[in-house]
């Protein structure tokens, strides 16, 4: 396939970081060291989660920044921001309009100056890459591997990281929330990498750091399997000889 995107336009700010980014990590007692396996198949293309997975999740730093910028208690400030990012993510509102629904949550109003505040921090609190993962990305590209990518991800934070990374390019499918329509676990946004890429369900290996994320798209027919680290990542792929760097 050609290296695209396959955006679609839609309002510009989702950060469908009910993704990689909602704050409940839980990943059960499973390791996420072993591939969940169904018969008949063998993928040959990677779908990549990025956040938790190629980028970090928020410093405690960048989230303490978010909270001074809305100058609100921490705990209903994300009851709040989490309660309302899922249609963030998914390009259903723009950053203005987020915020202005966070500071309506709290019972209070965010003026213009301090939702730009809010934005910027909120970028800067998602900016974090592992440098590791973005080398595995780099050799799993130049050995000639499928590998796309599925984000939940809002508008800005998205044109941050095109500005900034080049290392997206690697991606022949790149699925942002906020352009694709749907954020994880809904079932729409596997469907549309599926479509994007022009292949069945068992052909692909789909890597996130998130359980529900991961059993979603089983549930869809991929393959799943549960990041922890690139390590034990890496000794996953060595087990498929087609996905191997």
């Amino acid at each position: 396939m050609n290296d695209t995107t396959h955006h679609t336009n839609r309002p510009a700010d989702s950060h469908n970081h009910s993704h990689s980014h909602s704050h409940s990590h839980s990943h059960g007692d499973d390791p996420g060291d072993t591939l969940r396996t169904t018969p008949g198949t063998t993928p040959d293309i990677l779908l990549f989660d990025m956040f938790g997975v190629i980028a970090r999740h928020q410093s405690d730093a960048g989230r303490a920044r978010l909270v001074a910028a809305a100058g609100v208690p921490e705990a209903p400030f994300w009851e709040a921001y989490w309660g309302l990012r899922q249609p963030y993510d998914r390009g259903d509102v723009i950053g203005s309009g987020y915020w202005r629904q966070v500071a309506d949550a709290l019972g209070t109003g965010f003026k213009p100056e301090r939702i730009a505040r809010l934005i910027e921090a909120d970028i800067a609190s998602w900016s974090g890459v592992d440098d590791t993962m973005v080398t595995l990305i780099g050799e799993l590209a130049a050995s000639g591997r499928r590998i796309a990518l599925l984000s939940n991800i809002p508008e800005e934070l998205a044109v941050h990281y095109e500005e900034r990374h080049a290392w997206l390019k690697h991606f022949q499918v790149r699925a942002f929330s906020c352009r694709i329509g749907h954020a994880k676990p809904e079932p729409g946004a596997y469907r549309w990498c599926l479509d994007a890429l022009g292949t069945e369900a068992g052909r692909v290996l789909f890597v996130d750091d998130r359980e529900e994320n991961v059993r979603a798209a089983e549930a869809g027919g991929l393959r799943g399997h549960l990041f922890t680290t690139p390590a034990a990542l890496r000794e996953a792929l060595r087990k498929e000889p087609r996905l191997s760097a």
